[in-house]
């Protein structure tokens, strides 16, 4: 019972935390980790805790409408912030630090917004597995002074899904999602066009009856790479041609289906590892 106890441990320190911060606003996306740093944040701080999600392109309408839901479910105040992150060259351009310049024209947004709203910190939700990939966004957060409360509490991704599931939030099997800039090479230029294009080609397949928990959709040009873990590859092969006219009618020219699956950050495996150790 040591891991339970471990996690025990790690759910009291986190709570220590949030009542000595006083009151926040809580950067949320609606994935697991901001929902559950959020239900025990306003376990903690009641109304002192507002959620504030960052509408953009590159945020599916999906992840915002559930955010709403939750906040609304949960009596939480929820506001909604424009991210006008095509306007950020830094952004667009796509190199491979793009997280960062977006993180930091994000976070600032939420430090003002904090600010005239009276609240003494803003808190995000990286978890200790976030040490193990390139995440130069992580370099903006520590820049402007950004909690990380699950994070500095220990949790790793794992045990906040257990304590997720023992408090019956609904995110706690949800996949993981990163933004749809992700989808996208480094070096190739990011578009409103671009990142709908991919939304409607993961949602289609999302919708599509084929079961499946976890997907990316990769853009590399006109080519459509598709990630699904190793044992959906066979429901994706088994309806190829539907598959690829859907995504076809998107806009792509070429349909792949990645042979070594799904996994995260695989747009970083082309990196060096100076360039990561950058993050």
């Amino acid at each position: 019972m040591a891991n339970e106890n471990d996690r025990e441990v790690k759910l009291e320190r986190l709570r220590a935390q949030l009542r000595e911060i006083g009151s926040a606003a809580v950067a949320f996306s609606s994935g697991v980790d901001s929902t559950f740093l959020l239900r025990v944040a306003h376990e903690e701080l009641g109304e002192n805790v507002v959620a504030v999600t960052a509408r953009s392109h590159s945020f599916p309408k999906r992840e915002l409408d559930e955010a709403a839901a939750f906040c609304a479910r949960e009596g939480v105040r929820h506001e909604i912030i424009d991210s006008e992150e095509l306007d950020i060259p830094g952004f667009v351009a796509n190199p491979p630090d793009r997280c960062y310049h977006c993180k930091k024209a994000l976070f600032g947004k939420l430090i003002a917004f904090a600010q005239a709203n009276g609240l003494a910190a803003v808190l995000e939700g990286s978890n200790m597995d976030d040490d193990g990939d390139y995440r130069p966004g992580r370099r903006a957060i520590r820049e402007l002074g950004i909690r990380s409360p699950l994070h500095d509490a220990g949790l790793t991704k794992a045990e906040i899904r257990v304590l997720s599931k023992r408090m019956g939030l609904p995110t706690a099997d949800k996949p993981s999602f990163a933004c749809l800039a992700s989808r996208f090479p480094y070096g190739e230029r990011i578009t409103a066009a671009g990142l709908e294009r991919v939304e409607r080609a993961e949602q289609w397949l999302m919708d599509a009856g084929l079961g499946l928990a976890q997907l990316r959709v990769r853009s590399h040009g006109d080519l459509a790479r598709i990630e699904v873990p190793p044992a959906d590859i066979p429901r994706i092969a088994a309806r190829a041609e539907e598959i690829a006219a859907a995504l076809k009618s998107f806009g792509f020219a070429y349909i792949a289906l990645d042979l070594q699956g799904y996994r995260t950050g695989s747009m970083n495996e082309t990196l060096p590892s100076a360039e990561k150790r950058k993050a």
